[in-house]
């Protein structure tokens, strides 16, 4: 039995309440539905900028009634205080999810960047002091490695950061430090490579890769591709992330407590490769995709050309195993978003 199957029967015996911030978004509501099908009780908190609540009710009709009724949702913004002091009442643990993504969207407006990823990081760690939360933990980035070049990329070393979005991130580790060591709480960072699968949006200008072209190839629209395709990734899927939350707000070990570990496979995938991967997807459900050819524009500012994680930390301190490889978690996605009728709807961007 893995160490995540041997925490959810830990789980199931002995209930605990959770604050998810961001419940509605792609990755929060993979999280709400995990913790209901373990019969725990969940406070989410969600603005609805970036979430959806077409999101929760997937949650919602993928559970029986007495699953999802264990959850309450409170609309409100991580940015405002009082907000969070609600939403932190008699909660265990703090899975902190809420955010604005996107290195082009801190490029281009870094002060909501900075509002919503630092202040708002801020509000929830008080609100969690105040109410007496034992652990919280947040989602980071591998932004934070920045114009580091070494590969495979390792905890305790990281590079200068190459955008806002990648600066916040590292704010919140520096909070997440300091908070540990002054107050005495408990906090586990995680630090996010291109997370990808079902849910996630592929609308608005700031819409991930994977999610950005299934869409454009179901939709026979131009793939666009900027560079030449070599620059790489690691990416991961949702539930190897599902699995890190829970083993690191779980994680009884003090040697792991108050660290920040890389979730994701430590594989590295060029876009030239995941466009062919999600083309030969593709092409048994949607015939004109075998044919479909990228287009190949300018690199963006702030992209990185290489990222893959060294995730021996992670194995570990956590015990962490990735059950998704790239190409599972590939066919999965697809089957998710070729079900016309599950297709996320827009949703605006501040």
């Amino acid at each position: 039995m893995s160490n995540y199957d041997l925490t959810k029967h830990e789980l199931l015996a002995q209930p605990r309440r959770w604050l998810i911030t961001g419940v509605a978004g792609f990755i929060g509501s993979h999280l709400l539905e995990q913790l209901l099908l373990l019969n725990q009780a969940v406070v989410g908190l969600d603005n609805f900028s970036t979430g959806s609540s077409q999101n929760l009710e997937e949650v919602s009709n993928s559970l029986a009634p007495e699953q999802f009724a264990r959850f309450a949702l409170i609309e409100g913004d991580i940015t405002r205080l009082a907000d969070c002091r609600q939403a932190c009442q008699n909660v265990d643990v703090v899975l902190h999810q809420a955010g604005l993504g996107s290195v082009p969207r801190s490029i281009k407006n870094p002060l909501a960047s900075h509002a919503v990823n630092v202040s708002g990081f801020l509000n929830v760690v008080e609100a969690s002091r105040e109410n007496g939360v034992r652990r919280i933990v947040y989602a980071s980035s591998s932004s934070v490695y920045g114009d580091s070049i070494e590969l495979p990329k390792q905890e305790e070393r990281i590079g200068n950061a190459l955008s806002p979005y990648a600066a916040t991130k590292q704010i919140d580790e520096i909070y997440a430090q300091v908070f540990a060591r002054t107050y005495r709480m408990e906090f586990m960072g995680l630090r996010y490579f291109n997370v990808f699968g079902p849910r996630q949006n592929p609308h608005g200008p700031y819409a991930a890769v994977i999610p950005l072209w299934v869409s454009a190839l179901i939709e026979n629209r131009p793939v666009v591709i900027h560079g030449d395709g070599t620059t790489s990734r690691d990416f991961c899927y949702v539930h190897n992330v599902v699995q890190a939350n829970i083993l690191a707000a779980t994680c009884p070990s003090p040697s792991a407590v108050n660290q920040v570990y890389n979730v994701a496979l430590n594989a590295r995938t060029s876009l030239n490769e995941l466009f062919a991967i999600i083309r030969s997807g593709l092409a048994e459900k949607r015939a004109h995709a075998a044919s479909a050819r990228p287009q190949h524009q300018a690199p963006r500012p702030g992209d990185i050309p290489h990222s893959q994680a060294d995730i021996a930390k992670a194995s570990r301190f956590l015990g962490y195993e990735p059950t998704h490889t790239l190409q599972s978690g590939i066919a999965e996605t697809l089957a998710w978003y070729l079900r016309a009728d599950r297709q996320p709807a827009a949703d605006p961007v501040p």
